[in-house]
């Protein structure tokens, strides 16, 4: 069967509102996509087309591209252009194909960060100093802390873990790994509406913390194994809440 021309997807895009996000933007080529019918390896319109159709900048289309390709969603290339790498379809989990979405996106996100995750505790408990120990105990105890306020942990949390990353003696762990959770937060900030997620998790980053700077290394894979998991957990069991929502 010959390939189709992408251009004539352009019916299937209407135009966006003024200072639409690139999350509007990822969920106008979805609905394209389920409209066309387009699976793995099938390309999308160009760059330049897909602005034109939604009445936005182009920069805004590469940014929001960028951030599925960071999550594997699509592969690009200047020959080949912008093609699905995954399936971006309804199924039977019962959810809107954005959400679908959204859950595959985190899942496998936080699959390629679990070994990253892992060997970065490693590695920072086998080069701990007394100097970054300082820091790591300083930054989860302002963790603990203001997640113990009932205030916003977030940037706590990101601070606490860039300290590991930095104890580690690779910049390319924390590189790598801010760059894969980048491309998720650029489109979702608060996967299945939850800006939290994670949180139950918090407790754990003590002793996570106090196993790297007494040199334990086997201790501390094991919690930030624990603490991926719980997080695992919750973003499926978030998927399970919704699928049960939508068939009451």
């Amino acid at each position: 069967m010959a390939a189709r021309d992408p251009k004539q997807f352009s019916h299937s895009m209407a135009p966006l509102p003024a200072r639409s996000s690139s999350r509007d933007v990822l969920e106008a080529l979805t609905h394209m996509i389920e409209v066309e019918g387009l699976g793995i390896g099938d390309r999308l319109p160009p760059e330049v087309d897909i602005a034109r159709q939604l009445g936005i900048g182009r920069a805004k289309v590469r940014e929001a591209l960028t951030a599925w390709q960071n999550m594997g969603i699509v592969t690009r290339n200047k020959k080949a252009g912008t093609r699905l790498a995954t399936e971006v379809v309804s199924n039977a989990i019962h959810l809107p194909v954005t959400l679908k979405l959204e859950a595959e996106s985190l899942l496998r996100t936080h699959a390629v960060r679990r070994p990253l995750e892992i060997e970065t505790v490693r590695l920072a408990t086998r080069n701990i100093t007394p100097q970054s120990g300082r820091i790591i105990m300083g930054r989860v105890g302002e963790l603990i802390a203001i997640h113990g306020a009932g205030q916003d942990w977030r940037a706590a949390d990101y601070r606490f873990h860039e300290a590991l990353q930095e104890a580690c003696g690779n910049p390319l762990f924390g590189q790598l790994i801010q760059q894969i959770q980048h491309g998720f937060n650029e489109v979702y900030e608060a996967p299945f509406g939850k800006p939290h997620l994670g949180e139950a998790s918090i407790p754990l980053h003590l002793p996570l913390a106090e196993a790297v700077v007494a040199g334990d290394e086997s201790a501390a894979a094991q919690v930030m194994e624990r603490i991926l998991d719980m997080v695992e957990a919750e973003i499926r069991e978030s998927m399970q809440s919704m699928v049960e929502g939508r068939n009451d």
